[in-house]
């Protein structure tokens, strides 16, 4: 890693600035300053205000010639003068310059020293150094001694942007990002997700020039086998956290991770799950981790102050960040070995695709390079049901290079591991969004279960015919009608139709890419 000077660091005046609080002081800090309540299971409950997801169409990247021939340009990498970086990070300075206090965290994110980046965090909301101290990985007392961080983020949340076109911006706020200078400006919006991924951004660029495949991806392991390795990829609320959390296996990470030649890393040192509807007969593990050095997001309180998860009148994206020691028999530190299974998660809205299916290489390509999902509500500002979408690599809002470069790094590294893909659909059975329902939680775990213990590895399959897929014919746990997601329509020439509606989608947007014969070959027939 390239290693950042202390200049990096501007110069914010003589406010007081309160560096690397334990989680008690920034508690007190946060109630202190009105910035959030003590709920009664003991974590921290803090309003993100207006904003209660990311705000991708008013995220930015400086544009320098040292590497903008890496960029895919376009609706996700926009890009922003070096001019007008400099003028919103004078802005933000200025306003971080005349708060009273301020709050400063330094940790890492990487788990792998080998790759493991150095991180200053400056916020002026207590809560927000909180949810930096949670989310990454926080440093030993012996490494702050000289801390020199690789990336600078600021956070300047309650700073609206006066006349945003003179910056080359569209909104009065805007998350501002300089891969050359290491540096996060945000302005005008307190939705601390935006703090992670930025960072996960960055690692998304450095680390394929580092021989490491970086993943938007949940990651667990196997208590009784240290071999047993799975990935699960997907957007926000297909179940990356969900799914991980599982008490038979040991979760390395929820959401960000790196496979090096060694094996597979947590990029940070917490987790994010969201909390719609969340039980604790259904997510246990995720239930129990929400206690005192957690923060909800945007969870409504009972007179009483206890969470009310079924309540999304401020939002579905109600959110939990927590270490990811708050798991129990978690995997610390967060590293395993070479996954046997990666499985893809896609939450279909047209209720079309078969729950579970096993892919070939080339479809593995094919599948992963398209990315479709459904963005489900609350996630994003502006989406209020679910709505039917291609995100490259399932992260494409966070990828700075073009889409082929990760899936090349996909089919090199389940080559040389032999690693078994799979395409899970967590969406809709029996019809569309609005007519058919989700495939159920005990369902979806006992496709997992199948494909962690093997016993679908060699099972017997039947062939979609438009979507190619392998379909199992018999899964323990699940009703066999369910497997052909035809059998679940009763207008079985309405199924015929959407599953051909999806088809088309689909090879609209493989066009978008330069794949081989074989591998475009192994898409929906058209």
């Amino acid at each position: 890693m390239t290693t950042a000077s202390e200049s990096r660091i501007a110069d914010l005046g003589s406010v007081e600035i309160h560096r690397n609080l334990p989680v008690p002081r920034l508690f007190e800090a946060v109630i202190k300053r009105g910035e959030g309540v003590l709920a009664a299971n003991g974590a921290l409950m803090c309003d993100t205000g207006e904003r209660t997801g990311r705000s991708p169409g008013d995220k930015f990247l400086e544009d320098t010639p040292g590497i903008h021939d890496n960029i895919d340009w376009g609706k996700v990498n926009q890009p922003i003068s070096t001019e007008n970086f400099a003028k919103l990070e004078a802005l933000a300075i200025e306003h971080l310059s005349s708060r009273e206090e301020l709050f400063r965290f330094d940790g890492q994110a990487g788990a792998d020293p080998k790759y493991r980046l150095k991180v200053s965090v400056f916020t002026e909301e207590a809560w927000h150094s909180l949810f930096a101290k949670t989310l990454f990985i926080n440093a030993e007392k012996n490494e702050l001694d000289g801390f020199e961080p690789d990336w600078v983020i600021y956070n300047a949340c309650n700073l609206k942007i006066e006349n945003p076109e003179q910056y080359g911006v569209k909104n009065d706020l805007a998350i501002i990002q300089s891969l050359e200078q290491r540096k996060v400006i945000i302005l005008g919006t307190r939705y601390a997700g935006e703090m992670k991924k930025s960072i996960f951004y960055a690692m998304n660029y450095d680390l394929p020039d580092l021989n490491v495949f970086p993943m938007h991806c949940s990651s667990n392991i196997d208590k009784k086998d240290p071999s047993n390795v799975a990935l699960f990829f997907g957007l926000s609320g297909t179940g990356k956290t969900t799914l991980s959390a599982d008490p038979d296996r040991r979760l390395i990470g929820d959401d960000e991770h790196g496979w090096s030649d060694d094996g597979v890393f947590n990029i940070e040192g917490g987790c994010y799950a969201k909390c719609i509807k969340l039980t604790e007969e259904g997510e246990p593990e995720i239930w129990n981790a929400i206690r005192f050095g957690s923060v909800l997001e945007n969870v409504v309180l009972d007179e009483n102050c206890v969470p009310d998860y079924d309540d999304g009148s401020k939002t579905e994206n109600t959110r939990v960040t927590y270490p990811v020691s708050f798991i129990d028999d978690a995997q610390i530190p967060s590293m395993g070995g070479h996954p046997k299974n990666v499985v893809f998660l896609t939450a279909d809205a047209f209720g079309v695709l078969p729950p579970v299916s096993k892919l070939t290489r080339e479809q593995a390509m094919y599948y992963f390079v398209n990315g479709y999902t459904s963005k489900l509500a609350g996630t994003e500002a502006g989406v209020t049901e679910p709505q039917p979408n291609f995100s490259p690599c399932f992260g494409g809002p966070f990828l700075p290079r073009a889409p082929i470069v990760y899936a090349q790094w996909l089919a090199k590294r389940i080559e040389a591991q032999s690693s078994d893909v799979w395409l899970l659909n967590t969406g809709w059975t029996g019809g569309p969004y609005g007519v058919g329902s989700r495939f159920s939680l005990p369902w979806t775990r006992a496709f997992v279960r199948s494909i962690l213990d093997g016993s679908l590895r060699d099972a017997k399959t039947v062939e979609h015919p438009i979507f190619g897929l392998h379909m199992p014919t018999a899964v323990e746990g699940v009703p066999s009608e369910v497997l052909d997601p035809r059998n679940t329509w009763d207008d079985k020439a309405g199924y015929d139709l959407k599953a051909r509606e999806l088809a088309d989608r689909f090879r609209a947007n493989d066009a978008k890419y330069d794949l081989t014969e074989e591998v475009r070959a192994a898409g929906p027939l058209s």
